[in-house]
């Protein structure tokens, strides 16, 4: 099966395999190998005890006679292998020689007489007796560190204990490693089970981004999904209100349409220029809508096409103050312009940059009366680093609780304004997307009945 746990499990058995052989191996070929070195140094240090007995010999009688009698574990079947069920070691046999190398004593008689040759006298034991070599004692070099049948039990019960903890290591590393791989792979497919419910529009599933079973990167994937969640649920929500928005907003022009047509085909109007003129202006307003929303679908699409370029941002403020003049005028409502002459300039759209300052005074103008001032006023700030633009008025302020609402879409905190009376509800949206999209931000201070200032900052040339 092309599954991850199953992967998992399969890469976790032949790594325990592997290793628990691997360990095996090496502890039985060193415990055997030691072993033997350990028989091998008893002999060696039998030998030496051995050649200590002989020198005690030679010195109390003077020459190797009689060595044979004195010694009656030499006697045969000395260097025998021990009956069965007589767990005794065998000792190797000895080969005792004079200080010439002419064997005295073999437990074979085979030797007996012969002359050692160099190199099994340098094999051999020397037998000292007052500070000299009066002969040699060499064991068989054929039963030298042979196991005997209680040591060769011995490891085979070890090669016996040493087979069961590999079976024993090896079922646990089995099944540990299955569990492992079934915990691992458990987060993944929770995140797959999310992904497959957020395709079916269940917009309110999420993973759990900690646990004993994730790790800090299936953790980091997990939060990476459910912040990935959040943005498709909010726009989602922003979709389906712009859709009620839209249609809530362009049910009102077309009814009106609508209604004076059919009075027109019923013959309750007459055909005249005043009836012809406002269902222009329906159509005028319905336009202006539809090209407000295609603005601000194209901002938040990152799709705005800018201009960017070098603007005199004082030379623009005071240009656009001045298209507002008259209607401030004509309402009583003073309008004015507080810029440095060392305002530095701005890199961004000028003709965007227009629509903000013309949506952020049309703004204002819906919310003063006569008597009340707006002032436009700019600054640098950080140094220089930024330009501040400000459009302040003292009018009727916003409330508290409306002032996180004021940039949303079709959202007027005066309920009994309409399309008609209030705009469409876009101008602040369409600000806070092209502010944004041209590298600046953009805010609103206000308190209710004491005006407003709305602000936005742009990076200066």
């Amino acid at each position: 099966m092309n599954r991850l746990w199953v992967r998992l499990t399969l890469a976790f058995v032949l790594v325990t395999l592997v290793g628990v052989g691997t360990v095996a191996l090496l502890a039985d070929w060193n415990a055997s190998s030691q072993f033997r070195q350990y028989v091998s140094r008893q002999d060696e240090q039998a030998q030496k005890d051995l050649a200590d007995e002989l020198s005690d010999f030679y010195q109390q009688r003077g020459s190797w006679d009689g060595v044979g009698s004195a010694f009656p574990p030499f006697a045969p079947p000395f260097g025998r292998r021990p009956p069965p069920g007589d767990f005794r070691r065998a000792r190797p046999e000895p080969l005792i020689a004079d200080a010439n190398g002419k064997v005295v004593f073999d437990p074979n008689g085979q030797r007996l007489g012969s002359t050692l040759d160099p190199r099994e006298r340098q094999l051999g034991q020397p037998i000292m007796a007052q500070a000299r070599t009066v002969g040699y004692v060499e064991f068989n070099n054929d039963v030298r560190g042979l196991i005997a049948q209680p040591e060769q039990i011995y490891l085979d019960q070890l090669r016996s204990t040493l087979g069961i903890a590999a079976l024993a290591a090896g079922g646990l590393g089995i099944v540990l490693g299955l569990l492992i791989s079934r915990t691992l792979a458990a987060p993944l497919a929770d995140l797959a089970g999310a992904a497959r419910a957020f395709a079916a529009h269940d917009w309110g599933r999420r993973v759990r981004a900690h646990g004993i079973a994730q790790t800090a990167e299936v953790a980091e994937v997990a939060r990476a999904f459910n912040d990935m969640a959040d943005a498709l649920q909010d726009a989602e929500t922003l979709r389906r209100n712009l859709m009620a928005d839209v249609a809530h907003e362009l049910r009102t022009p077309l009814t009106v349409l609508q209604g004076n047509l059919r009075a027109l085909l019923d013959g309750v109007y007459p055909l005249e220029r005043g009836e012809i003129a406002t269902l222009y202006d329906e159509t005028r307003l319905l336009n202006r809508l539809v090209d407000d929303l295609r603005q601000l679908a194209l901002a938040e699409a990152g799709q705005l096409p800018l201009n960017l370029q070098v603007v005199d941002a004082r030379a623009l403020i005071h240009m656009t103050l001045n298209k507002f003049c008259a209607a401030g005028e004509s309402r009583g409502i003073v309008l004015s312009a507080t810029t440095g002459d060392d305002l530095p300039s701005v890199r961004t759209d000028a003709d965007r940059l227009t629509q903000v300052l013309q949506n952020l005074l049309t703004n204002a103008l819906q919310h003063t009366s006569s008597g009340d001032q707006i002032t436009l006023s700019a600054e640098p700030m950080n140094a220089g680093a930024i330009v501040r633009i400000s459009v302040s008025d003292t009018g009727n302020g916003i409330a508290c609780a409306n002032l996180p609402y004021v940039f949303d879409r079709f959202y007027r905190a005066d309920g009994s304004r309409s399309v008609r009376t209030g705009g469409t509800g876009l101008g602040l949206a369409i600000a806070k997307s092209f502010v944004e999209a041209m590298g600046g931000t953009i805010g609103v201070e206000s308190q209710e009945g004491a005006g407003s200032r709305f602000w936005f900052a742009l990076p200066a040339e």
